[in-house]
């Protein structure tokens, strides 16, 4: 039901993961029954979660691990990795650097042209460790190396803006990403995306993507929300995208996989996303943590950088264990930000849920207090769901 802002202006209500809880059903399994298992762009993998494409999250080491451990990491391209041919000393004066230094080291970093070797480089390097090569560049970025990309034989090619639609006005000197002849003529699987409307994320799916990402503005380290005042709340933003698969899969007879981009911290965060209809997420800042992670302890979106206005920031995460640890456990935290994988099968159990689908399928409850209630010596002492 829509609310009055004020006269001519109504609004619908939406709702944050933090604001939902998920009922228990009639039936529970053994957590070890729960099947996790999804497949994107053809390929399957046991772990639903993805590691952003992120300089502080993702590298030629990371993507491998990733691939290892049952999970994926996509690749950013117009980052560090393909500006630089050795990144290592440029991510430790990333890491160096006071608040105050930061956003102009950035910008000066960032404005080294973007080698396309380089990005072939990087693709080899991670196939050739048997890693899966799934990379991210923007829809200018895409126009500009998505031959490459398909060249150097990735296996997934991510084309990610702040927002991305079909519908883009350009001015007449530069010629917009066609999305859906993009898709076509791509030899590999494309992922669109940030959305998070229904009626974007349909244009979306009728354009060709494999994939939808939905999500503006929640990430850890990104600041779009406080500065262009854009966003929808995660809950509401992948119910309404997923909804809009739905309806595509049962005109077309394809299925078009939701991913939750953006806000996901821990385990809690993960399952709700499903239950809301997601079918896999994305993370940053978790992963970020882990001792392999290419960022130091720190964290910085892919907007941070921007030469004009930056919509992102550093944030210190610190390293809290190894990234076996983080995905699959035995968790050294007590806070739901270690072993992933076994929170999700948990849950599922707890909520009878043999398979993914029937985890999108669980009761859902508008529960505000659902992370304070009973916990006041967890806050006070910064234990566990305190900290």
């Amino acid at each position: 039901m829509d609310i009055q802002i004020g006269r001519g202006k109504t609004a619908r209500r939406a709702y944050g993961i933090d604001e939902i809880a998920l009922v228990p059903g009639t039936r529970t399994l053994d957590p070890s029954l729960a099947d996790t298992r999804w497949t994107l762009g053809g390929i399957e993998r046991e772990i639903p979660i993805i590691a952003s494409a992120m300089d502080g999250v993702v590298d030629v080491r990371m993507a491998v691990l990733l691939s290892q451990l049952g999970a994926m990491g996509v690749l950013n391209l117009e980052g560090i990795q393909t500006r630089y041919e050795d990144p290592e000393p440029i991510l430790d004066r990333i890491a160096s650097v006071g608040k105050e230094e930061f956003v102009g080291l950035m910008q000066e970093l960032y404005a080294k042209p973007i080698q396309p070797e380089l990005i072939e480089k990087r693709i080899h390097q991670i196939k050739s460790q048997g890693g899966i090569a799934a990379v991210s560049a923007t829809p200018v970025g895409a126009a500009k190396y998505g031959e490459t990309v398909a060249k150097a034989g990735a296996d997934l090619f991510f084309v990610q803006g702040t927002v991305v639609s079909t519908d883009h006005l350009s001015p007449e000197s530069v010629t917009p990403l066609d999305l859906a002849k993009f898709c076509q003529e791509m030899p590999i699987p494309v992922i669109l995306g940030n959305c998070v409307t229904y009626e974007v994320s349909l244009k979306l799916m009728k354009a060709g993507a494999a994939a939808i990402m939905v999500g503006i503005g929640p990430g850890a380290a990104c600041t779009s929300r406080g500065v262009l005042g854009i966003g929808v709340p995660q809950a509401t933003a992948v119910a309404d995208c997923a909804a809009a698969r739905d309806n595509f899969y049962r005109e077309t007879g394809k299925y078009v996989s939701i991913i939750a981009d953006g806000g996901l911290v821990t385990g809690g965060d993960i399952c709700k996303c499903i239950a809301c209809g997601a079918d896999g997420v994305m993370i940053g800042s978790p992963f970020a943590r882990a001792n392999e992670a290419p960022g130091r302890g720190y964290h910085w979106g892919m907007a941070t950088p921007s030469p004009v206005l930056p919509r992102g920031t550093r944030i210190r995460v610190g390293s809290t264990g190894s990234l076996e640890q983080i995905l699959r456990g035995p968790a050294g935290l007590d806070d739901g930000t270690h072993n992933l994988l076994g929170a999700l099968k948990t849950s599922m159990g707890t909520l009878g849920a043999k398979d993914m689908k029937e985890m999108q399928q669980v009761e859902v409850a508008i529960a505000p207090s659902l992370l304070t209630e009973g916990k006041v010596y967890q806050k006070a002492q910064q234990l566990g769901m305190g900290k």
